[in-house]
């Protein structure tokens, strides 16, 4: 892993040393994907211009929901986003190129071209979810709660991106099929679950658990009981969600890879 870590570091900064010698189209880049992003939630913020709540949830409650969905999907976008065009890699060769380099093939994959402007993400995120955090009432066992819900809603993306991901392999592309569940995922849980029918929440709890993201736990910060009547248990149990979603999309990338039989090119 340590190894792993220091090759992804290597590559990394290779990259971004090539995008920092055009520092003006960095900047304007990252500052355009600040302002994309911060978007969305100037959306909701007009929004309760006209609503007091909305799925029983405040601005400021939506605003924690934002957040946390927006550090963990904008954390694996940054390592690991470059991972959904696997399929063009196959397509142009490059993949074959990376397999004959003493580096873990998937350290290449998710660290080529890596963009530090996509920072820009994780900034405009923890800005949101700063300002809502401010409104909550801060308890030893809720501070480390939101600790734990960053760091597995970001573990659970990284595998999201990474799993699906992998159907490339099979497919000559499905980049905008893997989309669907992870920047589709963050626009989902960026709501209230309480404004979905139950069935789409247990969807998203026991198929794709992308509620373990931020749903659950902040439930427990928040101080509010689970509005659909499931475990409280659920509530503290995102680093199992994300240690499974990891054991899978370990074992998909692992099976893709062994499927692969190159290009021919």
């Amino acid at each position: 892993m340590v190894d792993a870590a220091v090759a992804y570091y290597r590559i990394g900064s290779l990259w971004v040393r090539a995008s920092m010698a055009y520092p003006a189209s960095f900047w304007m880049m990252a500052v355009g994907s600040f302002l994309m992003t911060g978007l969305d939630f100037v959306g909701i913020w007009i929004l309760f211009g006209n609503v007091d709540d909305l799925g029983g949830f405040s601005l400021t409650e939506i605003g924690f929901l934002y957040g946390a969905t927006g550090l963990g999907i904008a954390f694996a976008d940054l390592f690991v986003g470059r991972v959904e065009r696997l399929g063009q890699m196959i397509r142009f060769g490059r993949l074959d190129t990376m397999m004959t380099k003493p580096v873990p093939l998937l350290v290449q994959v998710c660290a080529d071209e890596f963009a530090l402007r996509r920072f820009a993400r994780v900034f405009q995120a923890t800005i949101v979810f700063t300002w809502a955090a401010t409104y909550v009432d801060w308890t030893l066992p809720r501070a480390l709660v939101a600790v734990e819900m960053v760091v597995s809603g970001s573990l659970i993306f990284f595998s999201l991106f990474i799993s699906l991901a992998c159907i490339q392999f099979w497919t000559a592309d499905s980049s905008e099929a893997a989309n669907a569940f992870t920047y589709g995922g963050n626009t989902v849980t960026q709501f209230p679950l309480t404004v979905f029918p139950s069935e789409i929440v247990k969807a998203l709890t026991f198929v794709v658990p992308i509620a373990f993201v931020n749903w659950y736990p902040a439930l427990f910060i928040l101080g509010r009981e689970d509005p659909f009547g499931l475990p409280s248990a659920l509530q503290l149990a995102s680093p199992v969600a994300a240690a499974v979603m990891l054991a899978v999309s370990a074992l998909v990338w692992r099976t893709g890879v062994r499927h692969y039989r190159s290009t021919g090119s």
